[in-house]
């Protein structure tokens, strides 16, 4: 390499000159990309806002979790014969998803405390995975106990990073924008980032097991950094109140006073109505669906891949379907922003019901791939048509505390179907039954109500 270097610097005119015209040629070509990308970052008012810092903030965050999950994903999974990476997820499942779901109820209210911290939350979201990855770095390889705390680490502080992040949106919304299609343009950042993220720690992991850790934290101190150019009014609480997910009707929404002296009155959303929480319970199914499916196929396509492929492509495929189908539920949920989102909610619930019963039916390779994209498509519309909701229908004062309540509820059922999917037999009939009555389920909670709201709304004007 400092051979070719001294011949391009010191060597004959043309050479000299074809060299210093491919360094020319790639700086134009790199900042061309910079620039192209910041022009899509800071469209439509988004630069003056301060979205676009949120878009780059999260597209950060996103590539740095991808490379911890490669980390994890080739030593628990991989890196070891079938029935002893079962054990292993099931023992990361016992260390890090048990102990979140007892925590996973207490960060959004801890959260809300800290309203005029929210940068600052951010940032040290990031900085502890930084610091969890570099410790993970040197412990990845033998997979030991320890591993498995500071995996728990990891998970409640990139949660915590999703909670703030969706209390953060309404904050930074350009003029003119709806919350749907701002949650869009953040989310498909986080997409674009993660498919971006996966190939280089995938070249990482040919280094070492750990190199992926290490790329993860110089990605999450650059986050750190990033996380306090974010706009000042962001640590804002005027107007703000907490909230809680009661279903009480006539229950007032605010956190202050009661008008009788020395009585205050308990925060809650009751004054919003059904809609909202029928919409969550919806969002939970499918979230629930996504977790199940994920480790659920991450087993069973290893130990019996279809079509005549190996494991890892049959994952592959579905990896692929999932990721493709996300992608395009998220764009497909900006174009439907004027739709009622009760709707869009019925809509994707069937789509996901029909693609799960036809994989039930007739299990293979193209039915798999199918409910995949489906989950994927039905998660994405689903939850930024709850965003549409949830800005259309709760007051002001506490509708950033009702996005950190719903996220923490929606992890929470992420980790419920995972579960499920890390203790049920290996059979791709029996799972995919499994996941279609997940569904079935949580369309027949949700699926009236949402029909009732949707035939209130539709004599009145589309605000959403």
């Amino acid at each position: 390499m400092a051979s070719v270097a001294r011949t391009v610097t010191s060597g004959p005119g043309p050479v000299r000159r074809a060299g210093t015209a491919v360094a020319r040629a790639a700086q134009r070509s790199s900042g061309a990309v910079v620039r192209r990308v910041r022009r899509h970052t800071h469209a439509g008012g988004a630069g003056e806002s301060g979205l676009a810092k949120l878009i780059e903030l999260h597209a950060v965050n996103s590539a740095g979790d991808m490379l911890i999950t490669i980390a994890l994903a080739s030593t628990i999974f991989f890196s070891v014969p079938t029935g002893e990476a079962r054990g292993r997820v099931a023992l990361y499942l016992l260390v890090t998803m048990a102990p979140f779901a007892l925590l996973a109820p207490v960060i959004g209210p801890l959260l809300d405390r800290v309203p005029h911290g929210r940068r600052a939350a951010m940032a040290v979201s990031m900085l502890v995975r930084a610091i969890l990855a570099w410790t993970m770095a040197s412990v990845v390889a033998t997979a030991g106990l320890e591993l498995y705390p500071a995996a728990l680490g990891v998970l409640v502080a990139s949660k915590a990073y999703g909670v703030v992040r969706s209390a953060v949106v309404p904050r930074l919304l350009p003029a003119r924008t709806t919350l749907v299609k701002a949650n869009s343009r953040v989310t498909l950042a986080g997409l674009l980032a993660t498919a971006a993220a996966a190939p280089i720690g995938g070249l990482l992991h040919l280094l070492g097991p750990g190199a992926p850790l290490y790329g993860a934290f110089v990605v999450f101190a650059c986050g750190t950094l990033l996380s306090f150019s974010l706009p000042h009014k962001v640590d804002s609480a005027k107007g703000e109140a907490r909230a809680e997910l009661t279903a009480g009707a006539g229950a007032t929404s605010l956190d202050k006073e009661d008008r009788r002296p020395g009585r205050p009155r308990r925060p809650g959303l009751g004054s919003v109505g059904g809609p909202v929480l029928y919409a969550l319970q919806a969002n939970a199914a499918l979230r629930a669906l996504s977790g199940f499916l994920t480790l659920f196929l991450a087993f069973l396509l290893r130990d019996h891949p279809l079509g005549g492929l190996s494991g890892p492509v049959s994952l592959g495929v579905a990896a692929v379907s999932a990721g493709v189908g996300n992608a395009f539920g998220t764009a497909l949920g900006s174009w439907l922003k004027d739709r009622g989102p009760e709707r869009i909610i019925m809509f994707a619930m069937i789509g996901a019901l029909t693609t799960t019963c036809v994989a039930a039916a007739r299990y293979g390779l193209l039915t798999i791939a199918l409910v995949a994209a489906g989950a994927g498509v039905a998660q994405a519309l689903s939850k930024l048509s709850l965003d549409a909701m949830i800005q259309r229908d709760v007051p002001e004062e506490v509708r950033t505390s009702a996005f950190a309540r719903s996220e923490t509820a929606l992890q929470l059922a992420w980790v419920i179907g995972g579960a499920v999917g890390i203790v049920l037999p290996l059979n791709g009939t029996l799972g995919m039954s499994v996941a279609a009555f997940m569904v079935a389920v949580g369309f027949t909670f949700s699926v009236r109500g949402l029909v009732s709201a949707s035939r209130r709304r539709a004599t009145r004007p589309r605000t959403v």
